[in-house]
């Protein structure tokens, strides 16, 4: 695309286009009663020409459409192309959720993921912006090199809540002036390695106990504490480095805009951020003075499509001042390509009757072609060498060699009695190891095994949170030398879980994911009883520590439990590796809680 491309002689038609953002996750090419579970990995011929007929703005990819390095860099080529036939012509926004930690879409045993943000947050009093700044380098090497150019990272919100079921290990941290200066290390790695950056959940998602994939949170903040807690990473980064784009928040924050609305059920509710004037156009736009992109968060959370109907979600955030609708409808068949039609036409619809501005409508998809100018996004692609130099980019071992770095200056070492750590265990000690499911006790075991002196003949049994036979277990905590007990908390989601193999053996022993952690403290007061030697370690959100701390000899919080391989033989990740490492002593731990941790940091 020329760079001097303007928007000032688009039709209504193209200025529309350019603001939807399509999910293709998954798509059937016959309409059918089932619902669609297909993934699309190649591009059919219907999502094609819709591309070039509505000059549809951008995409999003999920993990579903990435099943190796040579059928994504062609996916993305397709959709360039289709977008270059268009009457516009202007290259798509492709886009995907990388942050690294808990969200990372391509396979792990692909791409460097990284440990995560919290885990970049814990480093910094060491290694200051380091991490972030080389996290986000090496994901936009490799992102780029498949052909996608945004990036929805990365998260600014600042966590405040120990119960917030969706951000947590997302976050930096609970300090806000860390948050921003993590934040803006990361839109610097990133947008100066060629990939556009979307920071992430504007107004601020850091204090919610609701996740707004299933529900609406609402955030009851005044507006002192809003502008000292919420807004300073989004306002210091826009200042500095006004990212590419900015992503809304579906979360009610009465004290910026207690506006109403009536659902489509009949309740009359306060305005979501993502639907509202006073939050996107006087804050952002005019307080803030973000002169970027501003994206919607997923139409088809919970958050927003129990609430509206969809078109009506879509025309209600560009009357706030939205640039960009992300997943506006669900697109999985044909009919569903009829929807979109209609979307369209009722959007031109809007502004013919006035009832959306025309002027704002064209100023927004200035915007979007300004940014895809500022980024030299192209439809050119030179696919077979693009695919060799992604074979070669994608988990290069000098990006492995950050990602591991990262997650050992990460390791914080919480307490440790009676020089509990390093462990010192005798030839053919025995290590029972307590973990969420098999896989991170195998993860851990081979990591110890690997990294443990030669002569360390260690034998390890494993309790799976996910079921367990208690006699057996009691008795292996009865024989063991040492206990290492592992928590993921909040709970761990579907798509993060080890999978239905610690069940198959005995399904009458499953426990419900409700009561894992009970099961958890009473294994861990049973070896207190014991008089056991007992590590216990923090492995996702380190709050759980004010709960579990207390039957540890030693504790010690990873932030992440990535698994990168996993072919039923090896099974690792780097956090295992860093935290195995400082197990039996071959390294230190030097990370700090980046959170407060009841109990333990909060004097």
């Amino acid at each position: 695309m020329d760079s001097t491309f303007a928007a000032t002689n688009l039709t209504l038609e193209q200025q529309i286009g350019q603001k939807l953002m399509l999910d293709f996750r998954y798509y059937c090419e016959q309409d059918s009663e089932q619902k669609c579970r297909t993934a699309m990995t190649e591009l059919p011929t219907d999502l094609a020409d819709v591309i070039t007929k509505h000059n549809i703005g951008g995409v999003i990819l999920f993990a579903e459409n990435i099943q190796s390095i040579n059928q994504i860099v062609k996916l993305n080529n397709q959709m360039q192309q289709a977008a270059a036939k268009a009457s516009l012509g202007a290259p798509l926004f492709i886009s995907i959720d990388q942050e690294g930690g808990r969200v990372a879409r391509i396979p792990r045993d692909v791409a460097t993921s990284f440990t995560g943000n919290m885990s970049i947050g814990a480093s910094y009093a060491q290694h200051g912006t380091q991490f972030a700044t080389q996290s986000a380098q090496v994901i936009a090497d490799e992102l780029k090199a498949i052909g996608v150019n945004v990036n929805y990272a990365p998260t600014v919100d600042v966590n405040m809540n120990p119960d917030n079921p969706v951000i947590n290990v997302r976050s930096y941290g609970e300090d806000p002036a860390l948050v921003s200066k993590l934040g803006g290390a990361q839109v610097a790695g990133f947008e100066g390695n060629g990939v556009i950056t979307s920071l992430k959940h504007f107004p601020g998602h850091g204090d919610t106990n609701v996740d707004s994939h299933t529900g609406l949170p609402k955030v009851m903040h005044d507006k002192e504490t809003i502008w000292q807690q919420d807004l300073p990473p989004f306002k210091d980064i826009i200042k500095a480095q006004n990212p590419g784009m900015i992503m809304t928040a579906h979360i009610q924050y009465p004290a910026l805009d207690d506006t109403t609305f009536v659902s489509k059920d009949g309740k009359t509710m306060i305005k979501p951020a993502t639907m509202s004037r006073k939050i996107i156009t006087d804050l952002l736009r005019g307080e803030l003075n973000y002169q970027g992109v501003v994206i919607t968060d997923a139409l088809d959370m919970a958050g927003i499509s129990h609430f509206f109907e969809p078109i009506e979600a879509v025309v209600n955030t560009f009357s706030a001042g939205v640039d960009i609708a992300l997943m506006p409808i669900e697109i999985r068949s044909p009919k569903d390509l009829a929807v979109l039609d209609q979307l369209i036409a009722r959007l031109v619809n809007e502004v013919k009757k006035g009832h959306l501005d025309g002027d704002e409508v064209a100023q927004s998809a200035q915007r979007i072609l300004q940014l895809k100018s500022k980024f030299k996004l192209t439809t050119a692609l030179d696919e077979s060498l693009a695919i060799q130099k992604a074979q070669l980019i994608l988990g290069d071992s000098s990006h492995r060699k950050v990602e591991a770095e990262l997650a050992l200056a990460a390791i914080t070492q919480v307490k440790n009695e009676q020089s509990t750590l390093p462990l010192k265990l005798a030839n053919k000690a025995k290590i029972h190891i307590i973990m969420p499911d098999t896989r991170k006790c195998m993860a851990l075991e081979q990591a110890i095994a690997a990294h443990a002196d030669s002569n360390s003949n260690y034998q390890f049994s494993c309790t799976s949170l996910q079921g367990f036979e208690p006699n057996a277990t009691l008795k292996a905590l009865n024989n063991a030398d040492i206990i290492i007990a592992g928590n993921a908390s909040p709970n761990q989601s579907a798509v993060e879980i080890g999978g239905m193999d610690d069940l198959a053996d005995d399904p009458q022993f499953s426990i419900a994911k409700s009561e894992q952690g009970a099961a958890l403290e009473r294994l861990l007061q049973h070896a207190q009883r014991a008089n056991k030697k007992t590590v216990f370690v923090s492995l996702r959100a380190p709050y759980d520590i004010a709960k579990f701390g207390q039957y540890g000899d030693a504790i010690l919080a990873t932030y992440a439990y990535n698994i990168d391989i996993d072919n039923n033989v090896k099974v690792a990740g780097p956090a295992f590796t860093a935290l195995a490492k400082v197990l039996v002593g071959k390294a230190k731990a030097t990370g700090t809680l980046p959170v407060t941790v009841s109990g333990i940091n909060n004097n």
